[in-house]
């Protein structure tokens, strides 16, 4: 988690505790831990599993970083968005 995304940081503790002595042993049993997560006030997780592999240490240039297809969502646009598929 990122110490500065306040849902993230929060919601953590929830999905720590709702793995709690159970093994994990296989991706798709993290997978259900985490989408099964929920707390007190109504807060439900999505989760799904992204198999592709991706190259370390790319340099992403402020270009590139402009052309990401980001929609931020209303609430907490800063933290909340979704990244849609490029157009080209």
């Amino acid at each position: 988690t990122s110490k500065w995304n306040k849902i993230e940081h929060r919601l953590f503790s929830r999905i720590t505790a709702n793995w709690r002595g159970r093994p994990l042993t296989t991706f798709q049993t993290i997978v259900s831990l985490i989408a099964n997560t929920t707390t007190t006030t109504g807060l439900t997780v999505r989760c799904e599993l992204d198999p592709g592999d991706y190259p370390t240490k790319v340099k992403v240039t402020t270009q590139d970083r402009e052309r990401i297809p980001i929609n931020r969502h209303d609430f907490h646009g800063d933290w909340n968005y979704t990244i849609n598929q490029p157009d080209d």
